[in-house]
């Protein structure tokens, strides 16, 4: 199944999901299954993630949160503090479990947190309520 960048906004039929994963099995494991439902992009990083935001404003970020470079952390602080994108809501996946990672996550500004291994269903039923949540449709 062939992964899109998106059409433009206003033409969109489908939601934009954002996916950032740099194990690139991981990535396109998740974006072949959520790709049954919604338009998906990937990035292996923060700081390609962070591009692709302000190009292509999908309505939902998936991030890892352990990430070279730009982790996801930084990533979802950055996107909170950018007024043109801080209303995009954020699924962070980690690997990491525990109370201190969790609220690591949501300060930094993402809506859920889901623990790897996710299965991807539980992954796509998590986006789409968000995304209902978030844009009241879908």
């Amino acid at each position: 199944m062939a992964l899109t960048a998106g059409t433009s906004h206003g033409s969109r039929t489908l939601p934009l999901i954002l996916l950032v994963e740099d194990h690139q099995d991981t990535r396109q494991m998740y974006a072949e299954f959520l790709s049954m439902a919604f338009d998906v992009t990937t990035a292996p990083d923060g700081a390609e993630a962070l591009d692709l935001m302000r190009t292509l404003r999908p309505d939902l970020l998936i991030t890892d949160l352990s990430l070279p470079g730009l982790d996801g952390f930084a990533l979802t602080a950055l996107i909170r503090q950018d007024a043109a994108l801080s209303g995009i809501p954020i699924i962070c996946l980690s690997g990491y479990g525990g109370y201190h990672h969790e609220q690591l996550a949501l300060e930094a500004g993402c809506n859920r947190l889901l623990q790897k291994p996710c299965m991807p269903d539980e992954l796509a039923d998590a986006a789409a309520e968000l995304l209902h949540t978030f844009r009241g449709k879908d």
